[in-house]
Order: structure tokens, then C-alpha cells, then sequence
């Protein structure tokens, strides 16, 4: 039996996270940087995602690259995974991670009565088509070198949950009033639908799949919304970015290797209620 420290190594391995240049998908990239792990920093900006593996090799110095890829395009999807595997060489791990607000917070936060449905498209595109592009196209290369993998991805606890609106009266997030839009709940739903569906399709090939998620993270909200939303959860508060990365370093690692179709919820203690 391997001791557990060496249950944790990454070292040798090779992991993709999409929405690598967010809040909390440098955070991700670090953790994984930090025991190991070859880091492939995919995000929409090239230049933004090259910066961050930049960042990563100098604080870790292991080889790192920074993709540009658009997720709700298949060919853009394609091309990027033959990239990472042209660089890299392989493909271990991949935290499935990216989503979108898009770029119109007012039509993002409308009310559900006036909600557009090109912007319920759009926010699908990348939150629910995207996810499953990106997944489709990195498990292929997994079964390819079969020799398994594991496959990480982001839902939310508003993926379980309905949202508690009233602790959005008087609530703002960078000077925005704010709410969880139903197509940011939808499409968190369908992530862990999808995560569970791949867990049982790839077992043959020791591909797991698992799914986290986040609950609220302190990253601009207004003092109302802090304590509202600290007020409904056990613990007390809102999380900070770093505590979210421990259970993804889990479920990369040898040390979950018989989890798999399974949700961590990183909530607090929210759900437990």
C-alpha cells in the first residue's frame, strides 16, 4: 500500500482546468501545481491563460502551457486538446471547471418573468454544452491511453438546492443588485446529471468522475449579502477561495481512487439542514 503522502503526489501527471484564469480556477491551478501536476491553463483569453502557466512554472517549475479555447465550440474544443497533448504529452486529470455570468450582468440578473432566451442560450452554451464538449473530448484522449483518469467537475450547491431569494434584499456584488438566475441553477443541475452518466459509462476504462460544489465565496459582495448568506450556513460564513481546492486535490489524486459519481458539496454545511 502506497503511504498517503505519496497517494497525493501528482507528480508526472498532467491536468487540464478549464476557466483557469477565474477566481477560482487559478486557485485549482495552483493546488494542483503545488503537488505535482503539469498544469494545462485553458480559458477563453490566450494571452490571460499563457500569464498564468507562466505564473505556475515560476512559482512550482514544472511545465505548464496556457490554452485558448473557446468550450462551446467542438472545433475550438478539438484543437485545444490536441494542443495540450502535442505539449504535454498526455492527459490525467481534468477539472472541468469554466462557466459563464456573461458579459451583460443586467440581462444575467433580469427577473425570471423577463428573462431573454437568447441569453438562457447563451449561459448554456458554455455552462451545460461546454461542459460536456470539453468532457467528451478529454475522456476520448483518457480511453485512448488506457490507462484511466479522473475527471473533475464544478456544479454548484444551487445545483442541489434552490436559491433562498431572501437573502438577496439589499444585497450587491460589485455595486449590482443580484440574484441565482434559474438558467445558473439549470445548468449546475446538469452538470452532476452528466458527471454521474460519465462515472457508469467510463468505469470500464478507470475513468472517475466526480463533481464539486462550491458554496458561496467571499469575492466582492456587499456587507447585507455576507451576513444574510453567513446567517443561513452552520458554519457561520461565507467560504474563501482556497478552501475550495483540498477536495479537488482529493479527487484528483490516488487518494479517492475507488470515488467515483459522486458530489462533494463545499457549502458550509448548507446542505445538511
Amino acid at each position: 500500500m502506497s503511504s498517503l503522502k505519496e497517494m497525493f503526489d501528482l507528480t508526472g501527471r498532467v491536468a487540464v482546468v478549464t476557466g483557469g484564469t477565474g477566481m477560482l480556477g487559478r486557485k485549482f491551478c495552483h493546488g494542483l501545481a503545488q503537488i505535482g501536476a503539469s498544469v494545462a491553463v485553458v480559458d477563453l483569453d490566450e494571452k490571460i491563460a499563457a500569464d498564468v502557466a507562466a505564473e505556475l512554472t515560476d512559482y512550482h517549475g514544472a511545465p505548464m502551457v496556457g490554452i485558448g479555447c473557446d468550450i462551446s465550440d467542438p472545433d475550438s474544443v478539438s484543437g485545444s486538446v490536441d494542443r495540450i497533448v502535442a505539449e504535454l504529452g498526455r492527459i490525467d486529470i481534468l477539472l472541468n471547471n469554466a462557466a459563464w455570468k456573461s458579459d451583460d450582468l443586467e440581462a444575467f440578473y433580469a427577473p425570471l418573468e423577463f428573462y431573454s432566451f437568447e441569453q438562457w442560450r447563451d449561459i448554456s452554451a458554455v455552462n451545460m454544452d461546454g461542459m460536456f464538449l470539453i468532457a467528451q473530448a478529454v475522456g476520448r484522449q483518457m480511453v485512448e491511453q488506457e490507462d484511466g483518469g479522473s475527471i473533475i467537475q464544478t456544479s454548484s450547491i444551487y445545483g442541489i438546492l434552490g436559491p433562498d431569494n431572501r437573502i438577496y434584499e439589499g444585497s450587491e456584488y460589485h455595486g449590482m443588485e443580484i440574484n441565482t438566475p434559474a438558467v445558473y441553477s439549470t445548468t449546475k443541475a446538469a452538470v452532476l446529471g452528466l458527471t454521474r452518466h460519465l462515472a457508469t459509462y467510463w468505469a470500464k476504462d478507470n475513468i472517475r468522475v466526480n463533481a464539486i460544489s462550491p458554496g458561496g465565496v467571499e469575492s466582492g459582495q456587499n456587507d447585507v449579502f455576507q451576513k444574510r448568506y453567513g446567517d443561513r450556513i452552520p458554519l457561520g460564513r461565507m467560504a474563501n477561495a482556497d478552501e475550495m481546492v483540498g477536495p479537488v486535490l482529493y479527487l484528483a489524486s490516488a487518494a479517492s481512487s475507488y470515488v467515483t459519481g459522486q458530489n462533494i458539496a463545499i457549502d458550509g454545511g448548507l446542505s445538511a439542514w
